[in-house]
């Protein structure tokens, strides 16, 4: 990837950061609460998701591609209703 690239394609965690920095300016004086939780379901999901259309539904390859092993993507899929 080339330097101009990068300055119109931030890496995900420059895209993370500058994301939550905005959701937390915009809850003012609210108090911010299973933050932590709201960014995994956030990633998560749409990583499933694309994984799992990568490797054409196939959950062991989808696993292994993930670095995960079958049954830790099983309860994944299950938790983000994709199963």
């Amino acid at each position: 990837m080339n330097t101009s690239t990068r300055t119109l394609d931030p890496s995900l965690s420059e895209t993370v950061h500058r994301t939550l920095q905005d959701y937390l300016e915009t809850l003012g004086d609210q108090e911010a609460t299973n933050v932590y939780r709201i960014v995994l379901d956030e990633v998560e999901r749409p990583m499933l998701e694309i994984m799992m259309r990568h490797t054409h539904g196939n959950q062991s390859r989808a696993a292994q591609c993930m670095g995960i092993n079958r049954a830790t993507l099983r309860t994944k899929l299950k938790r983000h209703n994709l199963l």
